[in-house]
């Protein structure tokens, strides 16, 4: 069956197999789709091209699960007075590819009629780059159900299909290329960046982060990179960073001068080809090592984000959403929890000593031993003897296994759910309290709603205490659809961050139907694509919370688990990590939603959700945002179509 839409007309399959083949322009798995001027999830790619303007080289390894020639776009400045205004774009890619394809990267306008088309990259799932654009949340979710049940049955998993390309070393890049070119980052203003602590939400410790192009006002209270890693939290010692993606020459230079030597721990996912390019681009900077979590499972990620920092005053956790790419920090939403400082304990404290009411260092030393990593032993026991006494969240973690007895509560769907049953209580008209999910990627959960997602995930979502009632409330998801990402800032290169597949959604259609958009003026983010993921509960008036959760989980399997073998066993593949706020934890019944979260001057009780509430569901005109297939009816904000080929 065909449908067609103000974006232009896409193929569904007819057939009822949730493990057919997908089409014929990509391969399965939702490993290699074809893209149009920016990349996918927790990925990305890279390179424009104007033939009209000076080319200019730069050598740079292919970003993340993209091995094929980046794809060319042109950027014409954007009008509104409230986005960036995009200079003129520079040619930016792999020499070697580049030569080979060249005839086939010529930019493409709105005004060109079409007459123009890209090749865009192929995603592979263990390509990576070693700055610009990668995808940015690959769950990589939309694996075979037989494959899953081959592995719950003891068969090994099949070698991934790889890619080795030739790939000439890399130069270090000031800056991560973007679909628009080098100068589509701008500098950021003087008084962008905080000059002192922000004493704001200390009541929740949740942020957003600052983007470029808006208001100050929707900035004040946010925070950047820059200001994380600043001496205004502490003066650091040493640090760890826990990601998907990295540019580290971007990352070393966000760390001030004086700490910008100080040794920096990696922890990343990265196999062979991909993991050598990592360590290339860290090859100039001695304070930079690596550890390599174990992916024992097919399609698994290391998805993880999250800082541990050491300071000559004490420690401090950052679990956040953002990759470490310039793109991540500049136009998209994103969030984060930061700490309290975490001050050192008496020496020969006891071994409970320091313990918060929500177990939060219990459960985030138990998370880093699932590693079994001898580099991050150290890490540990500092841990130990600091006082996490303070926090006030609970910690909620994936690690890729089977899980069996008791085990299965101890991550994935099932420990958010035993948290909700252990730690909050039944409400009158539960109901009607609609379950609320946001996200930036989405996974294949099946032929229909039962297989998954208004299943398993769905009584862990709607678990409020310990009652055995089992309401069927609605359920609002809420992903960008063309139109969000059309009119973002970015354009339509934000949908490389939302790597939703055709391939995926047409074996899902029932999905759909739960569909609203992303807007955000509340924090003035309408228009910065997100890449934030959050789970809550809330009132049927919308000015309530039963709980929140801000993770790096976004809506699949893969991220959250799925129960095997009649429910005796859950299987994760993928590392994740967020923290659930729960309102007994704030001495609280409920949390009443902030309705104007910016500026951020002061701290609140009010909990100040990201988004709009109430959600707006999609109308029969909108379509959710796929980020391989063309959308060539309609410019976006820099004067561009999207054209996979």
């Amino acid at each position: 069956m065909s449908q067609a839409s103000q974006h232009g007309k896409w193929t569904l399959s007819s057939s009822d197999d949730d493990n057919d083949d997908p089409l014929p322009s990509a391969s399965n798995n939702n490993n290699s789709p074809l893209l149009f001027g920016s990349p996918p999830p927790d990925q990305h790619t890279s390179s424009v091209s104007n033939h009209n303007s000076p080319k200019i080289a730069s050598n740079f390894h292919q970003p993340k699960h993209d091995p094929d020639p980046p794809p060319s776009i042109e950027v014409k400045p954007e009008p509104k007075s409230d986005t960036v205004t995009a200079a003129p774009p520079l040619s930016i890619g792999s020499e070697a590819r580049q030569a080979s394809q060249a005839s086939q990267l010529k930019p493409v306008k709105y005004e060109s009629n079409q007459s123009r088309p890209f090749l865009a990259g192929k995603r592979k799932k263990d390509d990576d780059s070693i700055s610009g654009w990668a995808l940015s949340d690959s769950d990589d979710d939309d694996d075979d159900d037989d494959k899953a049940k081959g592995q719950s049955s003891g068969q090994k998993d099949p070698p991934p299909k790889r890619s080795s390309p030739k790939l000439k070393k890399a130069k270090v890049a000031e800056r991560p290329p973007s679909p628009h070119g080098r100068t589509y980052y701008i500098d950021e203003p003087d008084d962008f960046f905080e000059t002192s602590v922000p004493p704001v939400n200390d009541t929740y410790r949740f942020y957003l982060n600052k983007v470029t192009g808006l208001e100050k006002r929707y900035n004040t209270g946010a925070l950047h990179i820059k200001e994380i890693l600043s001496p205004l939290f502490g003066t650091l010692k040493e640090s760890v960073q826990f990601n998907y993606c990295f540019d580290i020459a971007w990352m070393l230079q966000q760390y001030p001068p004086e700490f910008r030597d100080k040794p920096v721990l990696i922890v990343h996912g990265d196999k062979r080809e991909a993991k050598a390019r990592l360590l290339q681009q860290a090859q100039p900077y001695s304070q930079v090592r690596f550890c390599q979590a174990k992916l024992d499972i097919a399609f698994g990620t290391h998805h993880t984000k999250m800082m541990l920092l050491w300071y000559e005053e004490g420690f401090r956790v950052v679990i956040l959403t953002s990759n470490m790419i310039r793109a991540d920090w500049y136009q998209k939403t994103q969030g984060l929890w930061m700490s309290p400082l975490y001050l050192r304990l008496p020496k020969g404290s006891p071994e409970t000593a320091g313990e918060s009411p929500t177990l939060f260092k219990r459960d985030l030393l138990e998370y880093l031993g699932a590693y079994r990593a001898p580099e991050i032993t150290d890490w540990i026991q500092r841990i130990r003897e600091h006082d996490l006494s303070e926090t006030r969240v609970y910690l909620i973690g994936s690690t890729p296994g089977r899980y069996l007895g008791s085990d299965m509560e101890r991550w994935g769907h099932l420990r958010l759910r035993k948290l909700l049953r252990d730690h909050t209580r039944p409400i009158p008209d539960e109901e009607k309290w609609p379950v609320i999910g946001q996200f930036s990627s989405i996974g294949s959960m099946g032929l229909d709603k039962t297989k998954w997602l208004a299943g398993e995930f769905q009584r862990t979502l709607t678990t409020l205490g310990k009652s055995s009632l089992r309401p069927d409330p609605p359920m609002h998801l809420i992903y960008p659809s063309v139109d969000d990402v059309r009119t973002s800032l970015e354009g339509y290169p934000a949908g490389g961050s939302l790597p939703y597949s055709i391939q995926t959604a047409q074996k899902q259609l029932w999905l759909h139907s739960y569909f609203h958009r992303w807007q955000a003026e509340t924090t003035g983010r309408s228009h910065a694509m997100p890449h934030i993921k959050t789970y809550l509960r809330a009132s049927p008036d919308f000015t309530q919370l039963a709980w929140f959760l801000v993770t790096s989980a976004n809506l699949s399997k893969a991220a959250w688990g799925a129960l095997e073998k009649n429910n005796t066993q859950v299987m994760v593949r993928s590392y994740e990590l967020g923290v659930l706020y729960v309102p007994s934890a704030f001495s609280m019944s409920t949390f009443p939603v902030q309705m104007d979260v910016f500026p951020a001057t002061t701290s609140s009780t009010s909990f100040p959700v990201p988004f709009d509430l109430p959600p707006k569901r999609y109308s029969s005109k909108d379509q959710p945002w796929m980020w391989n297939i063309p959308y060539t009816q309609a410019p976006d904000t820099h004067g561009n179509i999207w054209v996979p080929s």
